[in-house]
């Protein structure tokens, strides 16, 4: 990991600038970085500030992106993969209360939203919504995401969610893991080429329509029209924007109405697909009893008890946006979690530590939403792909000056 010192500065005109190296305390030569950001859309942050930043080695920083449409369980994939690396992530240790940021041992989670260009306010007065890539800054995005890839400390913005205004900036220092997730990590191609692995949670209408109603209704007593304008009015946007993204996606996880209910549309029952693109660098497809071949599997029976209407499990090749994908599918839900073993033990390229680890992670967080389906189960697997793909980085870069020594 990179050692950088930070230091405060009057606000630039220029996105960035790098000063001549110069000799540090350390002994060594530093690169010091200057970024800015100019506040607008918020009266409470008044003007624009910089920092410097010196950094005395090469970064490891792995970048991980994650994108979904609100409400549709980003919150609940970063606790299962923060959770594969060990520790809890935590927002920042006296910073902002209302900040987004989540800091564990080995991974740091920003939230893209901290990005908005305009508030609450702001983006009313303009009739956009954050879906819209004109209430968003994407040159300071990427430019803060570089630096952090490349072992530079930045000072990020925080977007409020509950004044609806941005509030003063916080200091990121660069993890061993960063995860962008929200609703634009792929949207711009600068940021998108920033990414070493990419994941997309592709809720389908009818599912994030129940969820909405169950959770609007019930828990926070919107009326049924209430909540079908509020998603026609995101519709529009989401389509044109956030949609769009899953076509980059490394891997995707799908979430539909289930098909062992003829008619079903409570969405309680749900049929998940983990979509995983071939031929990605450090990333070998899971698969179900032979890699490459056609398979249905209904396990239910002596070694694993399900209730109506059952599990049902699909594993084949396939095309998505004219790549080719390998799909793991699971329709259905499972009675007890201590029996998914059954099921582990048919998987295969799982990156799993030891037998049965994807069985101990669900049974940790059995509390989970999603914990007893094909979502709780594939945003597992992947946290442990994700777990491999760092590894196999770092052992790579490790690789690299030693044998660069020899020549």
């Amino acid at each position: 990991m990179a050692i950088c010192a930070v230091y405060t500065t009057p606000s630039l005109h220029s996105p960035c600038s790098i000063a001549n190296p110069g000799k540090t305390h350390l002994g060594s030569h530093q690169r010091h970085v200057i970024f800015y950001t100019t506040r607008r859309g918020s009266s409470r942050r008044g003007g624009s500030c910089g920092l410097a930043v010196s950094c005395s080695a090469e970064a490891k920083t792995v970048v991980i992106g994650l994108a979904a449409d609100s409400g549709c369980g980003k919150s609940t994939f970063m606790r299962r993969l923060t959770s594969v690396f060990g520790g809890a992530a935590e927002p920042p240790k006296g910073g902002n209360p209302d900040s987004n940021t989540l800091i564990s041992d080995t991974t740091t989670v920003i939230c893209l939203d901290d990005y908005h260009s305009l508030d609450r306010t702001g983006r009313k007065e303009k009739g956009v919504t954050a879906l819209d890539p004109r209430a968003n800054n994407f040159d300071l995005m990427y430019e803060q995401v570089k630096a952090l890839k490349r072992g530079i400390a930045v000072e990020k913005p925080i977007y409020n969610h509950v004044t609806g205004l941005l509030d003063p900036p916080e200091l990121i220092q660069p993890p061993k893991i960063l995860v962008i997730e929200g609703l634009h990590p792929m949207y711009d191609s600068r940021v998108r080429d920033l990414l070493d692995f990419s994941i997309y949670l592709d809720i389908s209408d009818e599912v994030k329509f129940a969820w909405k109603i169950q959770r609007d209704m019930a828990e926070r007593g919107h009326s049924l029209e209430s909540i079908k304008a509020s998603i026609e009015a995101r519709k529009p946007d989401f389509d044109a924007y956030i949609d769009p993204q899953k076509k980059y996606a490394d891997a995707v996880i799908e979430v539909l109405p289930t098909e062992l209910i003829p008619g079903d549309n409570e969405g309680k029952v749900l049929r998940v697909r983990l979509i995983m693109k071939e031929g990605v660098k450090y990333f070998n497809p899971v698969y179900l009893f032979d890699e490459g071949s056609t398979i249905s599997w209904i396990p239910c029976g002596r070694k694993l008890s399900c209730s109506y209407p059952g599990i049902k499990f699909f594993y084949g090749p396939d095309s998505y946006f004219s790549n080719e994908v390998s799909v793991l599918e699971m329709d259905g839900h499972f009675d007890r979690l201590d029996e998914l073993i059954y099921v582990e033990s048919h998987l295969s390229s799982l990156s799993t530590k030891y037998y049965g680890e994807v069985t101990q992670q669900m049974l940790k967080h059995g509390d989970f939403p999603g914990s007893n389906n094909g979502t709780g189960l594939f945003q597992t697997i992947v946290g442990l792909k994700i777990r491999d793909l760092y590894e196999q980085i770092v052992a790579e870069k490790a690789v690299a000056p030693a044998e660069a020594a020899k020549v």
